[in-house]
């Protein structure tokens, strides 16, 4: 599969070091990254731009850029591994998830790059410990929506996400992992995780070679309901990241499906909550693919056409002089985030 990246031309490789270096750095995330690319105009001016911003925002010691040569090596290590990389703005980039204001600017893939590009991605996501009904009806609403010609994402988690990745294998389906693209987790999932990779596609945002930690999650799950035109939850409790997930899709203006369960199960709080604010009750394939035929797309960012490493017309003696004063203007004595200067 890595003959897709090795075909790009040395521009590309370049391109996206830089935006790895950029989002590798010290207290970039993927909103920052964009807000910063957006005044700077381009990722090479941004990263210039980093250790000076923050100084002047009253920090004693200025942000350091991620190390080129670490950066480097971990372009190096996905490639060895089998995976390639996609940026933002890039033709198999997920083109749903381009409209999140917190896309990831890049990620590692394992797997058929052009899967990611699929017209019509539905997540499937809901509990670890599903009973063995609720894992047998993700399985089947899996297997049919890949054969209505969708495209099944979720999490490679234990219950119902191993049990849609399974029911979706023959048509293909996405995995999007919290760690690194070489960690697999949980571990009894190393088969399903190859048949995946062979069949399917895997993405991962965080650095190669790390395990996944807590907090990577959430940012995982944003990803799923991101480049998903609709998300299925079933028997999720109140606590459950599945409802994560589900909040994430409604602010990125996608539709929501919860499975009902029985109310004497916890495991179904949360999908019974969801139906209950407005999700849309459903009980089969047929009820997903009957709401989402009906759904507009949703705008992309204009961005994703072009690319947001091609810089706009250079600035002039005056015009940089005048977004220079006003970033100036929003200093004070006291320190302030790098977030609330690129705002």
């Amino acid at each position: 599969m890595n003959d897709f990246f090795y075909q790009q031309p040395s521009l590309a490789r370049e391109e996206i070091l830089d935006v790895l270096q950029l989002i590798r750095s010290e207290q970039v995330g993927s909103v920052t990254f964009f807000n910063l690319v957006s005044f700077y105009g381009s990722v090479p001016k941004a990263m210039e731009a980093i250790p000076e911003l923050a100084k002047r925002g009253g920090r004693k010691k200025p942000l350091k850029l991620a190390e080129r040569k670490k950066v480097e090596q971990e372009y190096q290590a996905v490639l060895k591994f089998g995976g390639t990389w996609l940026k933002y703005g890039d033709p198999h980039y997920p083109s749903l998830l381009t409209a999140a204001s917190d896309a990831p600017p890049v990620i590692a893939v394992l797997g058929n790059p052009e899967l990611l590009a699929h017209p019509r991605p539905v997540a499937i996501v809901g509990a670890r410990n599903a009973s063995g009904n609720g894992c047998s009806f993700a399985n089947k609403m899996a297997r049919e929506l890949g054969e209505q010609g969708c495209c099944v994402i979720s999490g490679l988690a234990r219950g119902i996400d191993t049990a849609a990745h399974r029911g979706a294998l023959a048509t293909g389906t996405i995995a999007v992992i919290a760690g690194g693209l070489d960690h697999i987790y949980p571990p009894e999932n190393e088969s399903l995780y190859k048949q995946i990779a062979e069949q399917g596609a895997i993405i991962a945002e965080a650095p190669f070679g790390s395990s996944p930690q807590a907090r990577h999650f959430p940012a995982r799950n944003r990803i799923i309901a991101g480049m998903s035109s609709g998300t299925v939850v079933m028997e999720a409790s109140r606590k459950s990241g599945s409802l994560i997930t589900a909040n994430m899709a409604l602010d990125y203006g996608r539709e929501v499906f919860a499975v009902p369960g029985s109310p004497m199960d916890p495991r179904s709080e949360g999908a019974n909550s969801l139906i209950k604010q407005g999700a849309q009750l459903t009980q089969s394939a047929q009820d997903v693919l009957d709401n989402l035929r009906a759904i507009p797309v949703p705008p992309l960012r204009e961005a994703e056409a072009s690319g947001y490493t091609s810089a706009p017309p250079s600035l002039d003696d005056a015009q940089y002089a005048k977004h220079q004063e006003v970033v100036m203007q929003c200093l004070s004595s006291e320190p302030i985030a790098i977030e609330m200067l690129t705002q």
